[in-house]
């Protein structure tokens, strides 16, 4: 029979991490710190390979361990090993943080599209002196949510295909087929011929 070959420290002198966490289940800090030196390199790991960024990983890493020093009462062996269940909440936490900082630089650059954007007052007005104000806004709320924001920010505010695109997050085949859409439905209500 063949011995089983082990790297790093001996598994023989690790401490049961079923048993630790069940012991930080009921508050037992001195578990929670032998959790902490078993697992802490495997988690700030598994957060660096999704995050990237070293400082937002250590920062990921630290309410990994928070999380689990919170949550280990939820922790049922049956359903996988502690080492797994420490992971995976490591991994979700790493997926959440990129999330949320995606989500905060569209934001952003969504901001600063609008922000940039010229008024349209000078524009609608133009077109309200060529066409009854009453009967142009009676069209457009005919129109989706999405075809209305297109139009909005295409001939009221001189956006492009590729500037309405981004500032309503959307494919640019998407935004296009919106605005075409949204003419044509115009198109009709206001009864002008093509």
């Amino acid at each position: 029979m063949k011995e089983a070959v082990h790297i790093g420290r001996n598994p023989a002198t690790q401490p049961d991490l079923q048993e630790l966490v069940s012991r930080v289940a009921l508050g037992d800090e001195e578990a929670f710190a032998g959790v902490y030196d078993a697992v802490a390199g495997g988690v700030l790991g598994v957060v660096r390979a999704v995050v990237k960024d070293q400082a937002q990983s250590d920062e990921v890493a630290q309410e990994v361990l928070v999380e689990v020093w919170r949550t280990a009462p939820r922790y049922r062996a049956e359903l996988g090993t502690a080492v797994n269940w420490i992971l995976t909440l490591a991994h979700r936490r790493a997926v959440d943080r990129v999330r949320s900082v995606e989500a905060a630089v569209a934001r952003d650059h969504k901001a600063a599209l609008l922000e940039r954007v010229p008024e349209y007052d000078e524009v609608a007005e133009q077109v309200e002196a060529r066409l009854e104000r009453e009967q142009v806004r009676r069209c457009l709320r005919t129109l989706t949510e999405i075809q209305r924001q297109a139009v909005t920010l295409a001939y009221y505010r001189g956006l492009t295909y590729r500037e309405v695109a981004e500032a309503l997050a959307l494919p640019l085949g998407t935004v296009k087929t919106r605005l075409r859409d949204g003419l044509i439905r115009l198109r009709d209500c206001l009864g002008v011929t093509a």
